[in-house]
C-alpha cells in the first residue's frame, strides 16, 4: 500500500506522528490541527496549499483523518486564483504549470499518469514513457503526449492546443459532431469545437509569445483591443471594458505584465488617444 502512491505514504508518516502526540493529549481534549505548506506564486507573494490532519484523544486512543480521499482511484486536485500561477511537480519528473484561475486533477494511482483539466490553462513538460502513456483529459477530449512539452487552454466548449517540442495526439469524443484524432508536431497549434479540430495559423514565434504568462507578461502584436484587454480580464480582479465595437477594433501592441492594468490604460489613452475612466473595480475605454 505504501508503495501505491506518494499520498499514501505521507498519510501513513501523518499518522504515524498522531499516535505519537496521542500519549501526550489528554482525555476528551479538543483537537489539533497539522499542516503541510506548499508555495506557489501570486503576483510575486506566496499563497499556501494546506493539507490538515485531525487528532483527537480519549485516553491513549487516537482517531485520526486525513484531509483526501484515501481509495485507490483518488484524485489529488490542485487550483489557483486569478492572477496565480503553480508548478507542480510530479514524482516521474514531469512537471505542470497552471495559469491564472485554473484547475486540474491529477491521478493518485500508482504508474497512472493521466490528469483532467478542468478549467483554465496549463503548460506541460512531460517525461515520455510508452509503457505508461501520460494523458490529459479536458471535458470530451483526450490529449496523449508523445515526448512533448504542450499547452493546453480550455474555455467553454473550446480547446486549444499548442505544442512547443515534441508532439501530442488531439481526440475528440462522443460530444463532438465528428469525433476526430490528429497528431501535432513542435510549432503546430490546434482549435477543438463541438464542430471538431481546426488548426490554428500560427508559428513559433506567436506560439512563444502566447505562453509569455510564464514569465508573468502578456506580449501583444497587432492585438485588438477587446482581446487585449480580455486577456488582462483574466488575470485581474479589476475588469477593463471597452464597450465602444469601433474602439474595440483599434489595434494595440506591446509587452505588460500580467497585472499592469494601468499601464495598458495609459496606453489606450496617450497612445491610441482614448478616453479613460478608472473606478476602483474597472476601467473603461471608449472615444
Amino acid at each position: 500500500w505504501l508503495d501505491q502512491s506518494l499520498a499514501h505514504s505521507v498519510a501513513y508518516d501523518r499518522l504515524d506522528l498522531g499516535w505519537q502526540h496521542a500519549g501526550r493529549l489528554t482525555a476528551l481534549r479538543q483537537a489539533k490541527s497539522f499542516s503541510n505548506e506548499r508555495t506557489s506564486e501570486k503576483n510575486g507573494g506566496a499563497v499556501f496549499r494546506k493539507l490538515t490532519l485531525f487528532v483527537a484523544a480519549a485516553s491513549t486512543a487516537a482517531a485520526v483523518l486525513v484531509g483526501w480521499r484515501m481509495s485507490g482511484d483518488s484524485e489529488i486536485t490542485y487550483a489557483t486564483s486569478i492572477g496565480g500561477r503553480e508548478v507542480i511537480r510530479m514524482v516521474d519528473g514531469s512537471q505542470i504549470e497552471l495559469n491564472t484561475d485554473s484547475a486540474i486533477r491529477i491521478s493518485d494511482r500508482a504508474k497512472r499518469r493521466e490528469v483532467w483539466l478542468d478549467r483554465g490553462e496549463a503548460y506541460f513538460q512531460v517525461v515520455h514513457d510508452e509503457r505508461h502513456p501520460f494523458i490529459v483529459n479536458a471535458g470530451d477530449r483526450k490529449i496523449t503526449d508523445l515526448g512533448t512539452k504542450f499547452s493546453i487552454r480550455r474555455e467553454g466548449a473550446s480547446l486549444k492546443v499548442g505544442v512547443s517540442e515534441g508532439g501530442v495526439r488531439l481526440e475528440t469524443g462522443n460530444e463532438s459532431a465528428q469525433p476526430q484524432a490528429v497528431v501535432l508536431t513542435a510549432g503546430q497549434v490546434a482549435l477543438a469545437t463541438p464542430q471538431g479540430i481546426s488548426f490554428v495559423k500560427e508559428n513559433g514565434g506567436d506560439l512563444k509569445d502566447e505562453l509569455a504568462w510564464r514569465n508573468g507578461v502578456l506580449i501583444f502584436h497587432r492585438t485588438r483591443l477587446a482581446d487585449a484587454a480580455a486577456e488582462f480580464n483574466r488575470y485581474n480582479h479589476r475588469k477593463i471594458t471597452v464597450a465602444d465595437p469601433a474602439v474595440a477594433n483599434l489595434e494595440i501592441g506591446g509587452t505588460f505584465p500580467t497585472t499592469d492594468v494601468e499601464g495598458f490604460a495609459e496606453v489606450s489613452r496617450d497612445v491610441l488617444h482614448l478616453r479613460v475612466t478608472k473606478s476602483i473595480e474597472a476601467i473603461r475605454i471608449a472615444r
